[in-house]
């Protein structure tokens, strides 16, 4: 039975899955199982697999799925509790290192490590691209150890590389050493004056080996990536290097490496190359040269390379390596034995086939089918590190089990009469694989002898003495158990070939004078000249291990902790890079927060919303504003129907509640939402003509916002309620409790300044959302002197006081009514994609932003979690509706959760802590803090100011929002308060909608 978990949200290196994958498979009950982020190409795998299912193909980038076939159902609470296990081991297992610390963000990244100059990078191919372009945008070069990269992205990035006087090492860049710091899969090599560059990860490993033990040293070895000479890139990088080497004075020998490459591109570099002014070995794996050049060497084997360049650097030759066998054992010819060789380097199965094609006189072409270099007469070389092999599995650097089933296979062919192997040290490499290897080689070799068989084992070992597996360990091992063990791999195959009777020429090369071609040269950009003579800077973005080497060697590195931008999804990462690299997009966005900073709310007055709003003017006056975006009576939530019969019944259209609802349902009511008339409105927003608003004036801008007044809590027209009780109490604050306010506020000289309230508030605890009791006191204390000496009735003097001292959220109203006059002005005549507005109406979530004006991106609403008063739980709840969300718009409520941790827990969250991460997570997705309003908890730093709807889509962090929940049934009232996000939707189709309108479509 086929069994899905999905950990939303549970970001994993693909590497670290990949052993998880491989240590569960084995469980007893499971017959397979898969563990992967779910990305459009690990879905594919899934599938393949036969692992497919609704919940994975439902899931997110960022989302970690296990899909088992397991026998029972009980078997998945063990594969769960080992998976658990197993991740609880990694999290743990860079404790106490110096580069534990991490950040997670290009932002965070590049303001810890300002002076960066290499970004490694090691995420899946379908992302690696784009931060490889992000990279090059911030002056970086690029390390790509990231595969499946196309080809028109690779020649695009090395072109702006290039430009930019940068590199793009990549992509599938496996190994590379800048001034002696190993990178990726690599070896730790004595630094020296050999210079390499290569197209060819392992080429490089066995070069610098070989060199490393001869006596010699490498400081520089950059990889190029396997398709740098592909006649589609044309050498990009390996041009570039080229210079750059011939540039560097520690360089005495230059050596180039690289899988057959296109011709045009080859003859390219030769002829680059016949003008060096250093000497140069060359080495085209495939290619038997007859001859060399003048200091200008053309290798056949990358053992003949690495000797030449030493005997360049000594100026004698270097004898070559030979081994010490009784061969009276080997077969003959005429016995028809075969090899088969398995390889986790892809340079070095290409060697062998080479060589064994050699030695059978056989001119088959190089070929590369799944895997395989070679099949011929029984002969077999395959690569396990292709594709074909390492696609949602792990590589056989690090991995033994196919290289253990492969040889199973061999044994098992009574043609067999050579099993030729590599064994990779390095970093990145497993800790011991001639150990794990070793019980199968014994085990398979008595099998061959109990069949009165010989099979020769033989391996080569690609590491030096300083690598931390041990080299002499490692050959010792293979030779107790029997092995073969060779000096270098292309010894290795010479003895294979051997053993079956055969064997292969090589030339003796005659050195001719050297045809120099008229070429021009380029010098280095000084970022290349850096980049060879210094401990490289880097931003490391994916696997974590790469960075915790580098640091050994003493350079500054930033561990980058990536998650796929914008839930993984392509076009939308590259809306937010047009976006990101859009001119003075910046300034833009700048130039709308500087209006917030500077906007300066005044407390006007308190009136009919109809002498304010002539919108109520249409329809005969039968009009009624609601919260959120727009939106039809029909697909109103209950609660907001209800407030709609209240209303109705308050402006006396209707004497009762048939009467009421069937206007509402016939359409003669015209529905209008409060954003439209420059007001807001709490829960379901419902405001009519006759209801108090507050007036609240920004004199920076000039424009004017309105909002009726909190109700208090309880049964309450916005949360529903309709009856006898909530209708009288909205007329008395019609008829009361705003002319009273309002004759206050205009008494005042220049009506009440709100900044001064809100700072005040939030030195106090109010984060003005869920919590305005500092804030409605303060107002308190403003008017009721005034109030106090109003001529008035004693009663109403009485109430309207009582009213206000009792009702701890009045001041939320004047809030809403102070984010609206702000956020409308700075979106005036502004630009960018600086969030204006947020809201909802229990059906759709919209948002605006500044780029796009009046426009709505809308998408399903959520329903708030949290704290529910006894005997109501989440299927009570309403789903979210109000326009209360213009708090958070502004910066405060769920965005300045830290100023009032006395009320976290009643929306939800844990306390302090949970208070204060919640806020510093708000800062991600936010361009500054403003500075008028600082929070006492927070070290006294600004609110957060200005969501950026860029930042939401890239991190995939949506507002938080805190709000009270309705009861889904009109006229239950409010049952718990609580936090609720917006859907991520509304903010893609946003960033794409502006993209768009800049030319910009993906």
């Amino acid at each position: 039975m086929l069994k899905t978990v999905v950990k939303k949200g549970s970001y994993q290196d693909s590497v670290v899955l990949m052993l998880l994958t491989n240590e569960i498979s084995s469980l007893e009950g499971v017959n397979k199982i898969q563990v992967m982020m779910a990305t459009p190409a690990n879905k594919d795998i899934f599938k393949t697999s036969g692992l497919d299912t609704e919940e994975l193909m439902a899931a997110t980038a960022n989302d970690m799925v296990v899909v088992a076939d397991v026998q029972e159902e009980a078997v998945l609470d063990v594969v769960l509790e080992k998976v658990e296990e197993f991740l609880k081991k990694q999290s743990t297992a860079a404790e106490g290192k110096k580069g534990a610390e991490s950040v997670k963000s290009w932002d965070k990244a590049l303001k810890k490590a300002p002076e960066a100059n290499l970004a490694v990078i090691s995420i899946p191919g379908a992302y690696a691209a784009l931060e490889a372009d992000r990279a090059l945008d911030e002056g970086l070069n690029v390390f790509m150890f990231s595969d499946n990269v196309t080809v028109e992205d690779e020649k695009a990035l090395k072109e702006k590389a290039h430009a930019k006087g940068l590199a793009v090492m990549g992509p599938d860049c496996g190994t590379g050493i800048i001034q002696g710091v190993p990178i990726a899969f690599t070896n730790k090599v004595t630094k020296g004056s050999i210079g390499i560059i290569g197209a060819s990860g392992t080429g490089i490993q066995e070069l610098t080996t070989i060199i490393d033990r001869l006596g010699e040293g490498v400081t520089n070895a950059i990889g190029i990536g396997g398709r740098d000479l592909n006649a589609k890139i044309g050498g990009i990088t390996m041009m570039d290097m080229i210079d750059a080497m011939e540039d560097d004075a520690s360089v005495k020998v230059l050596v180039i490496v690289s899988k057959p490459p296109a011709k045009e591109v080859r003859d390219m570099i030769s002829a680059r190359l016949s003008n060096f002014s250093k000497p140069v070995v060359t080495l085209f794996v495939g290619e038997k040269p007859e001859y060399h050049e003048e200091n200008f060497y053309h290798c056949y084997t990358l053992d003949e390379a690495a000797r030449k360049a030493v005997s360049l650097v000594r100026g004698t030759e270097v004898a070559e390596a030979t081994i010490d066998l009784d061969e009276s054992t080997f077969y003959k010819a005429e016995d028809g034995k075969t090899i088969k060789a398995y390889y986790s380097g892809g340079t070095l199965a290409n060697e062998a086939a080479m060589l064994i094609k050699d030695a059978m006189n056989c001119k088959v072409p190089p070929e590369d089918i799944e895997g395989y270099m070679l099949q011929l007469d029984g002969n077999v070389v395959v690569d396990l590190g292709d594709d074909a092999y390492t696609q949602g599995k792990p590589h056989p650097m690090i991995d033994p089990a196919k290289r253990i089933e492969c040889m199973q296979e061999a044994v098992d062919d009574p043609t067999t009469g050579a099993v030729l192997l590599d064994i990779m040290l390095g970093y990145g490499s497993h800790a011991d694989m001639a150990g794990a290897l070793l019980p199968s080689i014994v085990a398979l070799k008595e099998k061959a002898e109990s069949q009165g068989r010989k099979v020769f084992f033989i391996a080569t070992v690609c590491g030096t003495r300083s690598d931390f597996q041990g080299y002499d360990e490692a050959v010792n091992k293979l030779k107790e158990a029997g092995v073969i063990v060779c000096e270098n791999n292309k010894l290795a195959c010479r003895t294979a070939i051997r053993a079956i009777g055969r064997d292969f020429e090589e030339p003796v090369k005659e050195i001719r004078a050297k045809e120099v071609a008229q070429v021009e040269k380029n010098a280095p950009s000084d970022k290349l000249r850096a980049l060879l003579s210094d401990k490289p800077n880097i931003i490391n973005i994916g696997l974590k291990s790469f960075a915790e080497v580098v640091e050994q060697f003493g350079c500054e590195v930033v561990q980058y902790d990536w998650q796929p931008p914008a839930g993984g999804n392509v076009e939308l990462i590259k809306t937010l890079n047009f976006l990101r690299n859009y001119e003075g997009i910046d300034d833009l966005n700048r130039a709308v927060i500087a209006k917030v900073v500077a906007s300066q709310p005044i407390l006007k007055d308190n009136v009919r919303a109809k002498e304010v709003i002539p919108q109520f003017a249409e329809n005969g006056g039968k009009v009624i504003l609601h919260a959120g975006p727009p939106v039809a009576y029909e697909n109103m939530p209950d609660p907001m129907q209800g407030s709609c019969v209240g209303a109705v019944m308050f402006e006396e259209w209707a004497s009762t509640e048939e009467e009421a609802r069937k206007m509402l349902e016939g359409g003669e009511i015209k529905f209008i939402p409060c954003h439209h008339c420059n007001a807001v409105g709490p829960m379901g927003g419902i405001t009519s003509p006759n209801m108090a608003v507050f007036v609240v004036e920004n004199e920076t801008g000039g424009n004017k916002a309105y909002c009726t007044m909190n109700e208090g809590i309880g049964k309450v027209l916005r949360f529903g309620a309709y009856d006898e009780e909530v209708v009288n109490r909205l007329r008395w604050m019609r008829d009361v409790l705003g002319p009273t306010l309002g004759k206050a506020l205009r008494s005042m000289e220049n009506g009440l300044a709100i900044n001064p309230l809100i700072a005040k508030a939030v030195a106090m605890g109010d984060e003005f959302h869920q919590r305005n009791i500092a804030a409605s006191l303060a107002f308190l204390k403003e008017v009721a002197p005034i109030i106090t000496a109003m001529d008035m009735d004693e009663k109403d003097r009485y109430d309207v006081i009582k009213f206000l001292a009792d009702t701890d959220q009045f001041f939320l109203n004047i809030m809403m009514a102070t984010g609206k006059a702000v956020m409308d002005d700075a979106r005036k005549d502004t630009d960018g994609t600086i969030v204006t507005a947020m809201c909802r109406n229990g059906y759709e979530f919209g948002i605006r932003i500044a780029g796009m004006g009046d426009e709505w991106f809308t998408g399903p609403v959520n329903t708030p979690q949290g704290l529910y008063f006894t005997g109501y739980d989440a299927e009570d709840a309403c789903p979210d509706m109000g326009d209360s969300a213009i708090t958070e718009t502004f910066g405060v409520g769920g965005m300045a959760m830290i100023a009032a941790p006395a009320v976290t827990r009643f929306v939800g969250a844990g306390g302090y802590e949970d208070a204060l991460r919640t806020s510093n997570e708000m800062t991600e997705i936010c361009i500054d803090r403003n500075p008028n309003f600082t929070v006492p908890t927070w070290n006294f730093q600004g609110i957060c100011l200005g969501i950026d709807a860029r930042l939401v889509v890239e991190k995939g962090i949506t507002p938080v929002i805190n709000t009270g929940i309705a009861n889904k049934v009109a006229g239950r009232g409010q049952i718990g308060a609580g936090t609720v996000h917006p859907p991520i939707e509304c903010f893609e189709k946003a960033v794409k909608a502006y993209a768009k309108k800049l030319g910009f479509e993906a």
